[in-house]
């Protein structure tokens, strides 16, 4: 397409296909999700784990309707960060929220860049605790800015053929692992030993399999046809990836008891792979892993560097060129990693997705919020969906909270701090700096 060679605000117009930003959305929720997690909602939820992941697709589905209305009014490269905007104004409230998606998305290119570390020693046959895994993270995220600095074609077309090597192959996974265990409900050993706080924990965790839709909106200003696409985008990603976490979990219950799931709870899926398929199962699945989150680190950091971009144009954010060259938005990329890999090196896996679902779900719930107060009618939201969305996001956060403060309390705290000086921090930059008229950045 001849727009495709324009650049508009450092965004090339239709630079990113239909196909191509499917590939992306899917690209960061299939790489922190079923390798990352699997074994963590085991924890949680016990042998109700694949309905956790079910459950936890359902609240997705009622939150991506708000999402999928601002995408279709308000195309942007902002994503989110302009959505909140539109519905919050240029102040504090848009840039607290904006942050904690900003830093959400961060945790989750840590979580999965720690997983790729973890999975890639199976093959060495190394223990997780080695100070490989970070190390191993860090190196991906150095690749991961890299592969970003090349543009966006580039990515594009690599998280095309990573989506479809991802999608293949877990299917083979899945469907040869329900295969093996015979399919049999007894196979799968969905034990009833979960409390409901327990399960709607996992579920909360769960979400952070599907937030990775979310990143899709960051496209808007560079997907073909946005005001059509980027809602198709987000609809089909998340239907790839119901259909493959239930799949996986199924036969990863199926192979595994509960106390092999949640004792690897870090590599379930390959552990899952040795009574299932054997060695070479086991490095089949080890390849796929550390090919799900390559191109999950990929994509994220190219969805996250574009919204730090926008909300620095929009004045919500300070912003300073530390001698470096080249536009704002490479900048961002570069403390994007940065900030990736200082959380790679001194977090683990549990603690990194407990943060991540914390913020995320608080943000989620100021965008419902939003939308219902102050932008329905405009972009045609249903009032009952919205309220529906708020409160399964409030009852899983609650949930979740609870256990935490029982079994982890520091990550509660943690969470709470980080809130609190965002909004400190916000709003002291705001009263020095107050931030540019809306009207100045409304979406293309």
């Amino acid at each position: 397409m001849e727009h495709g060679d324009r650049a508009v605000g450092g965004y090339r117009e239709g630079s990113l296909t239909l196909t191509g930003t499917v590939a992306m959305g899917t690209g960061v929720m299939i790489g922190a999700g079923i390798f990352a997690l699997t074994g963590q909602l085991a924890e949680q939820a016990g042998g109700w784990f694949p309905l956790a992941f079910l459950a936890a697709a359902a609240v997705t589905a009622f939150s991506a309707h708000a999402y999928v209305k601002l995408s279709n009014a308000y195309p942007s490269a902002g994503g989110i960060a302009m959505y909140l905007q539109k519905a919050y104004g240029p102040g504090a409230v848009t840039a607290i929220c904006a942050l904690l998606m900003y830093f959400s998305m961060v945790i989750n290119e840590s979580l999965v860049a720690r997983t790729f570390g973890t999975y890639t020693l199976q093959l060495f046959d190394l223990p997780a605790t080695s100070l490989w895994v970070p190390t191993l993270g860090v190196g991906l995220l150095a690749l991961a800015l890299l592969v970003n600095i090349l543009g966006n074609r580039f990515i594009s077309a690599l998280e095309l053929v990573t989506a479809a090597l991802k999608v293949g192959g877990i299917a083979v996974f899945a469907i040869a692992g329900l295969w093996l265990s015979g399919f049999s409900v007894e196979s799968v050993a969905i034990e009833r030993d979960a409390t409901p706080g327990g399960f709607l924990a996992a579920v909360a965790l769960g979400i952070l399999a599907y937030k990775g839709f979310t990143t899709i909106t960051n496209s808007g200003s560079e997907i073909v046809d946005p005001h059509r696409n980027l809602s198709r985008a987000i609809v089909i990603s998340i239907g790839i990836c119901v259909v493959l976490y239930a799949l996986v979990a199924l036969a990863v219950a199926g192979n595994l008891s509960l106390g092999e799931i949640i004792a690897a709870r870090d590599f379930a899926l390959a552990e899952a792979a040795r009574p299932a398929l054997g060695q070479w199962g086991l490095w089949f699945t080890v390849v796929l892993a550390i090919v799900a989150t390559v191109s999950g680190v990929i994509a994220s950091t190219f969805a996250v560097s574009r919204m730090l971009a926008m909300l620095t144009d929009m004045k919500l954010v300070p912003h300073s060129h530390f001698g470096m060259a080249g536009p704002i938005q490479r900048h961002t990329l570069i403390y994007t990693i940065v900030l990736a890999m200082l959380l790679t090196v001194f977090f683990d896996l549990s603690r990194i997705a407990s943060l991540g679902a914390i913020f995320y779900i608080v943000m989620d719930i100021a965008v419902q919020w939003g939308v219902l107060r102050h932008l329905r009618q405009q972009v045609g939201a249903s009032a009952v969906v919205l309220i529906a969305a708020i409160a399964l996001d409030a009852l899983v956060l609650g949930a979740f909270l609870a256990i935490k403060w029982d079994s982890d309390p520091l990550v509660v705290v943690v969470s709470a701090a980080g809130i609190g000086a965002i909004a400190i921090f916000e709003r002291l930059f705001l009263r020095m700096r107050p931030p540019a008229a809306s009207s100045e950045h409304d979406a293309h």
